[in-house]
């Protein structure tokens, strides 16, 4: 005797070897054996053998119409049995029994399973919502096999220009046009982003690289939205000094400033003058919440993302010839450069001038320091006494510089790009940057020490991390760092800019002991800081590609740093070169430059002459500027 029975949702034909009431023991046309329920089994026949039925069901099921059967089943429950024989017309044989039922398991929208060998048409209202679900779905796998046949020969659909770069960096993995993208790509061969490449859909890698940032991080546009106008600052009481600040041209964001007063008795204040946007910018009001939306200015080479909105940067900027709210640390200083005092006031300071570092740095450098051919700049007296002010400063931190370091400035000009090496520790730097750390290390200290709440950079171990903590800053050699010198571009420093002033105001703090916005100040702003950086550190690699292939360079020379990575000597560039192995750290090489691609921002190095090796110069040291 053989049968068909059902195991795991399919039907299977084999032959009884024994029965009992509950199961039977059986074997199929494999030869496997195995024990089934009695209730499992659909059908017994005695002639023909299994396989013979299984192959003939498999045709005959090919000719049954799902449409003709629902019609002839009526409405009501039925068994396999019975609609076989009423649809054949006489006693079925095995196959044709065989070849009806599996017409009605593989039709579940025509027929409802009710139980063994039982099923219901399905009512015709729903019959008919599936029926256009399953034409909705063909039509679906129809367009979404065309899409992916036109990605695969390279040609962008239209549907795809306003989903790039958002399907290739946060993608609804549910969409059609997903879907086809990912098909496409595997049968090319392709990564998605290179398939997209080479339909011609990133005419600008600059523009892919920007837009790609910008999704992430500013999903919304980097567009304000409206907001009342700032706050204007409280009356406040007039400083008598003048004072000038030192920036580069396209510094909008204008933070600090400095002044120097002359005493008669051989004393010296200096002031250290911080814009006050803090006075401006309520806590909770709109205006901070779009600061502390952002968190801190973006830069990059060529453009920046400003924190504030430009009205509120124009009302507390540092402005020349104006008189501007600032939050002010006096240093009073003996003749021979020994701190004597300090105090901190919130006043109105003149701003007699911008000094911009493009004009200024021509007369005021190491070359030009005290020597009496040097023509004639305004305050020149001041920066030279400051010059040697700030070197005792760095001294006093344990941190004089002695190396020679170079920065670089990126310059963008439409689509050229120069890249103008600067040395670090200039004059200029040099001044604006001891006073600074001075200042932020002091005035970390004061609210440590009046145990107000307030944001720092600490480092140990070589990490350098945000905290609540007042911990020591191991890298510049203070005994605590608090931000709080650019208030205008950073949001943790407007945060210690409130604390300061309810100090000098001798007010409630804004931020309590254990504040949990404070936690969650220090938590965002890490993130989006670090991710601003790796932005701006993205962004000047790809210009140093485009520089590369600007000044048509094939080969460059580099400095090994460990085994297989370089420093270029003509850029602040940094890479493996695997042909470097083995030469020891400080080793100059001579490198072939190939494979420039300014989609991944990658190229190759490869090494073609070991030049005369130069000792390695010792790692770079956690910088610290206003």
């Amino acid at each position: 005797m053989h049968l068909i029975f059902e195991e795991d949702g399919h039907f299977k034909a084999g032959s009884i070897l024994s029965e009992s009431d509950a199961t039977a023991q059986v074997e199929t046309a494999s030869g496997k054996r195995s024990k089934i329920k009695t209730a499992n089994i659909l059908l017994r026949f005695a002639a023909p053998a299994p396989t013979e039925v299984m192959a003939e069901a498999e045709t005959l099921t090919a000719d049954l119409d799902a449409d003709f059967l629902w019609e002839a089943a009526g409405a009501d429950e039925f068994s396999f049995e019975a609609l076989t024989q009423e649809y054949y017309g006489h006693a079925p044989r095995p196959a044709e029994s065989v070849a009806l039922l599996m017409k009605l398991h593989t039709s579940p929208i025509y027929f409802h399973k009710k139980g063994k060998g039982r099923y219901r048409p399905a009512p015709a209202e729903t019959l008919a919502a599936a029926k256009a679900g399953l034409e909705k779905k063909r039509l679906l796998a129809e367009r979404q096999a065309h899409l992916a046949a036109e990605l695969a020969a390279f040609r962008l659909p239209p549907e795809y220009v306003s989903l790039i770069p958002r399907i290739l960096i946060a993608p609804d993995k549910n969409t059609l046009e997903y879907k086809a993208l990912e098909d496409a790509a595997a049968a090319s061969g392709l990564s998605q982003l290179r398939l997209i490449e080479r339909c011609g859909a990133i005419p600008s890698t600059l523009d892919f690289h920007l837009a790609s940032f910008l999704l992430e991080y500013f999903p919304r546009g980097t567009v304000f939205a409206p907001t009342s106008e700032p706050l204007d600052p409280p009356e406040l009481p007039k400083s008598p000094v003048r004072a000038f600040s030192m920036d580069d041209e396209a510094t909008t964001e204008i933070d600090d400033a400095l002044s120097v007063e002359w005493r008669d008795d051989g004393s010296i204040r200096v002031g250290i003058h911080i814009a006050a946007p803090a006075l401006g910018i309520a806590p909770g009001s709109e205006l901070d919440k779009l600061a502390r939306e952002r968190l801190s200015t973006v830069y990059y080479p060529g453009d920046k993302i400003t924190m504030l909105p430009e009205a509120l940067i124009h009302h507390y900027t540092l402005g020349e010839t104006h008189d501007c709210p600032a939050l002010s640390l006096y240093v009073d200083v003996a003749s021979d450069l020994r701190v004597l005092g300090t105090e901190t006031r919130l006043e109105m300071v003149h701003i007699a001038d911008n000094l911009r570092h493009e004009t200024l740095e021509v007369l005021f450098n190491d070359a030009t320091l005290r020597n009496p051919d040097t023509p004639d700049y305004p305050y020149r007296r001041e920066l030279e006494w400051l010059r040697d002010f700030a070197a005792v400063l760095e001294a006093g931190r344990g941190k004089a510089d002695t190396v020679d370091r170079l920065d670089y400035n990126f310059k963008v000009d439409g689509e050229r790009i120069s890249i103008v090496p600067r040395k670090r520790g200039s004059p200029i730097d040099k001044v604006v940057s001891e006073l600074m750390i001075f200042a932020n290390a002091h005035w970390g200290g004061w609210l440590a020490e009046n145990r107000i709440p307030g944001i720092y950079r600490a480092q140990s171990g070589g990490k350098t991390r945000m905290t609540t903590s007042p911990d020591p800053h191991v890298g510049l050699g203070v005994d605590q760092y608090a931000w709080s010198s650019s208030p205008l571009r950073r949001y943790v420093d407007l945060v210690n800019q409130r604390q300061l002033i309810s100090l000098v105001q001798q007010t409630d703090p804004v931020y309590p002991p254990r504040s949990e916005q404070l936690f969650s100040v220090v938590r965002e702003f890490e993130l989006a800081y670090d991710a601003y950086n790796e932005f701006q550190r993205k962004l000047e690699r790809y210009w140093m590609l485009r520089w590369l292939q600007q000044e048509g360079i094939s080969e460059a020379t580099a400095s090994v740093i460990r085994e297989d990575l370089v420093r270029f000597d003509c850029l602040p560039l940094v890479t493996r070169a695997p042909s470097v192995m083995g030469n020891p750290p400080g080793t100059q090489v001579r490198l072939a430059i190939s494979s420039l691609d300014l989609l991944d921002i990658s190229f190759h190095a490869e090494l073609l002459e070991v030049l005369t090796p130069t000792p390695a110069a010792p790692p770079d040291s956690d910088a610290a500027v206003s």
